[in-house]
């Protein structure tokens, strides 16, 4: 028997060809220094902002243009992927963002770091679901959790370690040293994505290359992939209320600055330490949709704890509780979207996942602020709760006839 014939036997007898660890290696090892590299970015450019003599809400224009636009372009990118292949979208994605670092150095004023983060949420969205889609292409299905769990713990790991060592660089050398820094790592990885990534499988062996059109309505059709995208933006919108809203909490509450880092921390630590264990725990269960259902009422519940919390303590272990929940929730749901979509739409499937990711960030930094104010933090975190319970709700019924 030939060798390829071999290495497919092996995928589908639940054991890995010899390229799979090196590909998810590969896809493992980039995105770790891809969103480290553009994340060094992201504690310098509101203050090289204001040092350019933009105010408070000029310097929140400038994220939620890179918010929007990443999420506004996730899904036809996602699309793009699949007709014109993982790696020509990924390596666009990367040379984009890598100009976008340089692009930082020569800006001189807040108009132009708008201009410059538009085109920042471009090159990320190029980058994002097409990489998550790489990964299921190249992962059997049995191996499909462990799989998302080693890699969303490299992306978070470098969105994790990327400001830490921006603010360094930029309290030692300046805000300029970032950029270039930042510019010079993420074009390194040009070269590393272009010579040794191998090329997917699933997405060379698809059936022809129907309209982009039919694709299309083929994903947007598929109610178990409605229901992921909706506890997607559950959870994400969870995650927003965190990160925008906890360090106004706490501070209300009398924790000290310096602890409220520590918060974010223990979070931090929760989610990326979970993602491994619980990727092999989703893949050795039956139904992937119960370990959603247990991550997602996790993270409703750190959600009221949080607008019940007054002691840093309190906040500590409601910070591990969410890290758990959404480590446990998006290793399956990530896993689920890959299984239940069609290799040759894969691309637009995860596009919808990461549009869900970035909307539901904003959505929350955007609305629940009013409500604070209305109403106080216990209520609007409790509606969060209600809002992340509601598309748990509408994930089981959009799912319910998926096996």
């Amino acid at each position: 028997m030939k060798r390829s014939s071999m290495a497919s036997l092996n995928v589908w007898a639940g054991r890995p060809a010899p390229s799979f660890r090196m590909s998810l290696f590969l896809a493992c090892a980039l995105t770790f220094g891809f969103y480290t590299a553009s994340y060094m970015r992201i504690p310098v450019v509101p203050l090289y902002a204001k040092s350019l003599g933009a105010n408070t809400a000029t310097v929140g224009w400038i994220n939620s243009v890179f918010f929007l636009t990443a999420g506004c372009l996730s899904l036809p990118v996602g699309l793009l992927s699949d007709r014109w292949g993982r790696k020509r979208l990924a390596l666009a994605g990367i040379f984009i963002v890598s100009l976008t670092c340089f692009a930082l150095v020569w800006a001189g004023t807040p108009a132009q770091l708008m201009v410059i983060y538009f085109f920042f949420g471009i090159g990320l969205s190029a980058y994002g679901p097409t990489m998550m889609s790489y990964v299921a292409d190249v992962s059997p299905l049995t191996h499909l959790g462990r799989s998302y769990g080693w890699y969303t713990t490299s992306l978070y790991v470098g969105m994790s370690v990327g400001p830490a060592i921006g603010a360094w660089i930029a309290e030692r050398f300046g805000f300029q040293d970032v950029f270039v820094a930042s510019g010079v790592l993420t074009a390194g990885l040009l070269f590393v994505l272009a010579v040794f990534l191998p090329a997917p499988q699933a997405t060379a062996k698809a059936d022809g290359k129907p309209p982009l059109g039919q694709l299309a309505t083929e994903v947007l059709h598929s109610r178990p992939l409605w229901g992921c995208w909706l506890i997607t933006l559950g959870l994400c919108f969870g995650l927003g209320m965190f990160v925008t809203f906890i360090p106004l909490h706490a501070r209300q509450s009398a924790i000290p600055v310096a602890s409220i880092g520590l918060i974010f921390m223990v979070q931090g630590i929760s989610n990326a330490v979970s993602r491994i264990p619980f990727g092999h725990w989703s893949d050795r269960t039956k139904d992937r949709r119960r370990l959603v259902g247990l991550g997602s009422l996790g993270t409703a519940g750190a959600m009221v704890g949080f607008g019940a919390a007054h002691e840093l303590w309190q906040f500590l272990v409601w910070a591990a509780v969410l890290g758990a929940g959404l480590a446990l929730a998006f290793t399956s749901v990530g896993a689920l979207i890959a299984a239940v979509s069609n290799p040759r739409s894969r691309g637009l499937a995860m596009g919808g996942y990461n549009t869900a990711i970035y909307m539901g960030i904003m959505a929350a930094s955007a609305v629940m602020g009013a409500v604070i104010t209305w109403e106080g933090y216990f209520f609007a975190f409790a509606a969060a709760a209600a809002f992340t319970a509601m598309c748990l709700i509408l994930f089981g019924l959009f799912m319910k006839s998926t096996r």
